[in-house]
């Protein structure tokens, strides 16, 4: 068994990305602030200083021109990482990602592809009020042509870069904002990482409770508390987001015969309702009870604490959710 350090999610980032700068010249970051700055994240700091300005490129603030820069280098031959600070900003570039980047290999009949790789912080629960704050990330769970992640431990922010940088499509990497001081082991060398699979995080009996990125601490801290009440619920990582693994998904559903998506979308045409009905159409009759979505309220994100803390999945509505499925009110 290999050895364990203890590290955080920031840090995980980071060895990541100086891994891939460092074992190939085609690699760049580029995005706000990503240089001497070191990130809005700090996920790049120092980097500026080791791989220089050519590796490394600070760029206006205009989403939609770094992001269709990055799409015309990936075109040339370069792997780029653009990093959008916030999901809110990335909607200025929605253009070039879903117009572009998402369709070329479509449009040419296979003759180009776009590798690259978008990186944005998402998510709320920091007190930065609507424009900063939002999960939107099913709105690129919907589109054909990209890959979209959603790293969501330590392990797999370490370990999803390399495998997205090897796609020859485009990949959306959601990092949730509230991950990035994460504290967890990391084992040494880092394990590898597929890109393709759900991940269980616990396993359970009495029902499923299926999340992803920032919502999984909470699913857990839930799942926990459901243990305390004789409720052993299974949880599942999504961490891909398109393409599902619905073969996990089911198999879950299959053992525990109730579900609950966890979700910090807003309800309405969210991911958590693709989920539903794809186990409805795939696993109707393994259902014992009517499957349950835990999503944020349908308002923007509030700025105060109290009322953001209303608004969002977090765990007491969880342990509501999974009690009401499994008949114990």
């Amino acid at each position: 068994m290999a050895p364990a350090r203890r590290t955080t999610y920031r840090e995980a980032l980071r060895e990541a990305h100086r891994e891939a700068l460092a074992s190939d010249e085609r690699v760049f970051l580029m995005g706000e602030d990503v240089g001497r700055y070191g990130g809005a994240y700090a996920v790049s700091k120092g980097f500026y200083e080791e791989f220089g300005p050519d590796r490394i490129r600070d760029t206006p603030l205009s989403e939609l021109a770094f992001v269709g820069a990055g799409i015309g280098a990936a075109l040339g031959g370069m792997r780029p990482i653009v990093e959008v600070m916030t999901v809110n900003f990335s909607l200025l570039a929605l253009d070039q990602i879903v117009n572009t980047a998402a369709t070329l290999r479509h449009m040419s009949g296979g003759q180009f592809s776009v590798p690259i790789v978008i990186r944005m912080a998402t998510g709320a629960g920091r007190q930065l009020a609507a424009q900063h704050s939002h999960s939107l990330e099913v709105w690129y769970a919907h589109v054909p042509g990209i890959r979209v992640l959603a790293p969501a431990t330590i392990d797999d922010a370490r370990g999803m870069l390399a495998p997205a940088l090897a796609d020859p499509d485009p990949v959306v990497i959601f990092e949730h904002a509230q991950l990035y001081n994460l504290e967890g082991e990391l084992a040494d060398p880092p394990p590898a990482v597929d890109i393709e699979h759900a991940a269980v995080r616990r396993d359970g009996r009495d029902a499923t409770i299926v999340t992803y990125g920032g919502s999984l601490p909470r699913a857990m801290a839930a799942a926990g508390e459901l243990a305390g009440q004789g409720i052993e619920a299974e949880v599942i990582d999504l961490r891909v987001l398109r393409p599902l693994d619905w073969e996990t998904i089911v198999a879950s559903v299959g053992r525990t015969h109730r579900l609950a998506v966890v979700d910090e979308g807003w309800r309405t045409c969210s991911l958590a309702a693709e989920i539903i009905a794809g186990v409805g159409e795939r696993a109707f009759f393994e259902l014992d009870a009517p499957p349950a979505r835990v999503c944020s309220e349908e308002v923007p994100i509030p700025y105060a604490k109290h009322m953001e803390e209303a608004a969002l999945p977090l765990p007491p509505k969880i342990v509501a959710a999974v009690r009401q499925a499994c008949g114990k009110h």
